[in-house]
């Protein structure tokens, strides 16, 4: 059984919740049965049947969802590994969360939640959660653990506001908005509102909360700290919710260290949501990351030619020394990076792979540098008498450590079977390596049976198989398991067309849009438009937005200076909207109801092959004998259409039409796999 629901707490007064099976304090104290639990809370008739209606929407069986739950309990009491493919409607989350929660208040040790999307998480914080307490009646703790750099340090936010003001802000906009943010902290603004400080504030990266300038418990705003009053929670949780770069993080922490200064609980059982984004994750955080700004903005931190600002401008026979070794640092950073820039100018693209044959800059100069720039804040750490100035230089110094071992690795290739790439973004460089070995990687780190492990997504089959999801994460340990969806397949329509030109012809764009206004236009807008392609989202914006205007559909452009949040917002809430979006828009977004009845797909998703880390991939199937367009982008691609297309069916209710634009499905023998993925009848137009 399951409840479509919006949130949270509201469940049928008249359900008696003496007869549920099985209370927090027994939990505690006996083994429980999960199976048995699991069974009398989704079956026919259950606890969750009893609820009646959650926000007027009503219990409707979902036996797929009681199919799942028994899977998951089964292997949490073996202590096995599972990977779910459970279709949008299923009711995944109450399905995984309710054995998980048993489970975890019976072993007294928590267990984790990772997922990929912020959306989710507060779904299953804010509303699935508290349902579920709610409804069974049980005390049991929840925790939404995030990265340190999401939580305020109030140290830092005093030393802003203090004798050094002057010397660490930059310029008097940043003055001005501190004594704001420390005057609405002080009227009592305080959590919701440091998220707002977060997602809006320039002097964000001043006052955010670091792991290098971080006293701990000597702190003298240790009790009221934002970051260890979250992580108390978290050790007091019997749920912990994270993402999957907080997650991914932790694994290697533990690989290099064990358990020793981990960021997460000692959890007992992990569950991964959204797992069909788990490799592409892995690969970012297990590999290497550093960039031009990330240097610049630690150098700044400590001296400001310029405006004359910073750590490093008190007085002391030291500091002309340390501010001219910063000034040389900072001239050396630029000097490095350079040469990646205008590789990166001169072959016009975003991102560049270096390969072998393509000459590295050489770091030596900048690597001796940071070297003595480290050793020289560390001497002057240890003879200053003042604690937070102390702090802060060994957060700087910390960070010069990181940055020489970095500038080692990536330019002596140290990670081995990894792609080694550069790319611009916002104003910076970025130095890159993606290991190429996940599936190795996840099996000996995450797969290795010492805890259960969870995976569930509604898209991880390709041709009703799990080989290709396996293959590429190296899930092992356990069994799969494929649930059918609980809707109909004639809730939809497949519209192909065998009439659009290819991709590369001249003349497709103007055909695109000609193709795209009779669509949207016979269906009165309520469509979601998904392109692979920014350039060509825009050359359609311009193509038809007057066309839309005549018609009075409102057109939402990704980029037009919405986020992606408020774009989705305005498209619920108004009628015959017409949304364009490129691949954030793809995946993870849930827009049931009427507001949303046609998704155009205007070409078939393969990545591209100019992606420094889609063509090493390639590169290494071929290298092993196998074809890469069968063994990687087709694949792939056939799942980011599933992901595309599952857009339109949210619930029982809804009812609409996915039509195709790219006449490769058609024409092209590898059509049939993007056909055959969706259970919907195809019509031609």
């Amino acid at each position: 059984m399951m409840i479509d629901h919006e949130g949270g707490e509201e469940f049928a007064e008249n359900f008696n919740l003496d007869e549920f099976a099985v209370s927090y304090e027994t939990a505690q104290d006996e083994q429980i049965d999960l199976e048995a639990c699991c069974r009398e809370f989704f079956s026919p008739g259950g606890i969750l049947a009893g609820a009646g209606a959650v926000n007027n929407s009503p219990c409707e069986e979902r036996p797929q969802q009681l199919t799942m739950s028994l899977a998951i309990a089964r292997a949490l009491g073996t202590g096995a590994n599972i990977c779910i493919e459970a279709p949008t409607g299923v009711g995944k989350s109450f399905a995984y969360l309710l054995p998980l929660i048993y489970f975890a208040v019976n072993s007294r040790r928590p267990a984790l939640i990772s997922t990929e999307t912020i959306n989710l998480q507060h779904q299953l914080i804010e509303k699935d959660l508290p349902f579920l307490q709610d409804l069974t009646g049980m005390n049991f703790n929840v925790a939404l653990a995030k990265g340190r750099s999401n939580y305020l340090c109030r140290r830092r936010l005093a030393l802003l506001s203090g004798e050094q003001r002057d010397q660490l802000l930059p310029v008097p906009q940043m003055i001005l908005e501190t004594e704001r943010v420390i005057s609405d902290l002080e009227n009592g603004r305080d959590r919701n509102y440091v998220d707002g400080v977060r997602d809006s504030s320039s002097i964000w990266h001043l006052v955010c909360c670091e792991s290098g300038n971080c006293a701990g418990p000597k702190c003298e705003f240790y009790r009221n700290c934002y970051y260890f009053k979250a992580r108390r929670k978290w050790d007091e949780a019997d749920i912990v919710v994270a993402n999957h770069a907080l997650f991914l993080t932790d694994i290697a922490i533990r690989r290099e260290h064990g358990n020793g200064g981990t960021l997460l609980p000692d959890y007992n059982a992990v569950m991964i949501d959204e797992a069909h984004t788990l490799e592409n994750s892995a690969a970012s955080h297990l590999g290497l990351h550093f960039s031009r700004t990330a240097f610049l903005s630690t150098f700044n931190r400590l001296f400001h030619p310029e405006r004359a600002k910073g750590l490093l401008m008190r007085p002391g026979t030291d500091m002309p020394e340390l501010r001219a070794l910063v000034q040389r640092a900072r001239d050396e950073s630029y000097g490095f990076f350079a040469p990646y820039g205008e590789m990166l100018e001169k072959s016009g693209t975003h991102s560049l792979r270096l390969n072998e044959k393509l000459p590295d800059a050489m770091p030596e100069t900048l690597v001796n540098i940071l070297c003595e720039l480290t050793e020289k804040l560390d001497r002057l750490a240890e003879n200053t008498d003042d604690e937070n100035f102390r702090t802060e230089l060994t957060a700087n110094s910390e960070k010069c450590r990181s940055f020489t071992d970095a500038l080692v690795n990536f330019t002596g290739r140290m990670i081995p079977d990894a792609v080694y790439f550069i790319e611009d973004e916002q104003n910076s460089i970025n130095c890159c390596a993606a290991p190429l070995n996940v599936a190795q990687l996840l099996n000996d780190l995450l797969f290795n049976g010492e805890i259960p492990v969870m995976l569930c997504s509604a898209t991880l089959t390709v041709s009703g198989r799990f080989d290709y999801f396996i293959d590429r994460i190296g899930f092992a340990g356990g069994e799969v398991m494929k649930l059918d969806s609980p809707f109909s397949p004639e809730q939809a329509k497949l519209l192909l067309t065998d009439r659009m030109p290819e991709p590369a012809v001249p003349d497709y764009l103007p055909k695109l849009a000609d193709a795209i206004r009779n669509l949207v236009i016979e269906n009165n807008g309520s469509a979601f438009v998904l392109f692979t392609s920014y350039q060509s989202m825009k050359y359609c914006q311009e193509a038809l937005k007057d066309s839309f205007a005549l018609k009075g559909l409102p057109l939402l452009v990704q980029g037009d200076g919405m986020t992606r949040s408020a774009m989705l917002r305005t498209f619920q809430s108004t009628p015959h909207s017409v949304l364009f979006g490129t691949d954030s828009f793809w995946t993870g977004v849930d827009v049931p109801g009427e507001n949303l009845s046609l998704v155009i797909i205007t070409r078939l998703p393969f990545a591209s092959i100019g992606s420094p880390l889609t063509s090493a991939r390639m590169e290494k199937l071929e290298n092993s004998g196998k074809s890469s367009f069968t063994g990687y982008s087709l694949p792939e691609a056939v799942l980011k259409f599933r992901q595309g297309a599952g857009r339109l069916i949210r619930t029982r209710q809804d009812r609409g039409k996915i039509a195709v634009l790219d006449s490769r499905i058609v024409t092209r023998r590898y059509g049939r796999d993007f056909i055959t993925s969706l259970p919907y009848k195809v019509e031609y137009f």
